[in-house]
């Protein structure tokens, strides 16, 4: 499991409706909130995404970037790791006193999710709402096998809250002990999408995780982006 942040098709499971509005910006309207992002962070494989008119990453002065790690701020710490290690698989690389560090499944990273504790009093997050703030991580599982496995875990614990189908990925939207969202999603290898689904502007659709599977197979792995 990676972390994976998208760019352009993260609106989670809320209708969105998506309008070109320049060369490299597109807006993107969730209910009446416009968020712009910028078209040339979103790239699948080497190949343009589904969305006519996303080019690849171009950047004069890096050789490449991505996301390395995620923090939170948690009620406590060590009931929200035993969140994450129970239905998501991961485990400790690091745990004491008001923090833990953890590392998502098959990972090689030294941790990929912080959490620090603030204390019981704390309020719920209003990002989104009446403040500024991330929407939600996203964690890449390997095959349509892991995400099923995924939904049935966050069934089990009252967290799943959504899910989505965006083309180019699979995903499953869920709340962690704090209420904080994050998704689960596996995104579809770039030579398997049709040519309605490269022209497709439909950013947001129900996932019908049986018939993906009846598509692409549980096993398919996707390492998009590799």
């Amino acid at each position: 499991m990676i972390l994976h942040v998208h760019s352009l098709f993260a609106v989670g499971r809320r209708p969105a409706h998506s309008l070109p509005v320049g060369p490299s910006t597109w807006v993107t309207r969730i209910g009446e909130i416009p968020a712009f992002v910028c078209a040339r962070t979103f790239s699948i494989g080497g190949m343009k995404s589904p969305l006519e008119g996303i080019d690849r990453p171009c950047c004069s002065f890096l050789n490449s970037m991505r996301m390395n790690h995620a923090v939170l701020y948690v009620r406590d710490a060590a009931a929200s790791a035993r969140f994450y290690r129970d239905v998501l698989g991961f485990t400790t690389a690091v745990e004491a006193q008001g923090f833990a560090f953890l590392i998502a499944p098959g990972s090689k990273n030294d941790h990929d999710l912080g959490l620090f504790s603030i204390g019981a009093a704390a309020g719920d997050t209003d990002a989104g709402r009446r403040t500024v703030g991330l929407y939600h991580v996203a964690w890449q599982v390997s095959t349509l096998a892991e995400l099923l496995d995924v939904r049935r875990r966050l069934i089990e614990a009252g967290s799943l809250v959504g899910a989505s189908d965006h083309i180019a990925s699979k995903s499953l939207y869920a709340k962690d002990v704090d209420g904080i969202e994050f998704e689960v999603m596996w995104p579809v290898p770039p030579a398997l999408f049709t040519d309605e689904e490269r022209k497709s502007r439909a950013g947001v659709l129900p996932l019908d995780l049986d018939r993906e599977v009846a598509r692409f197979g549980l096993e398919l792995v996707s390492t998009v982006p590799d």
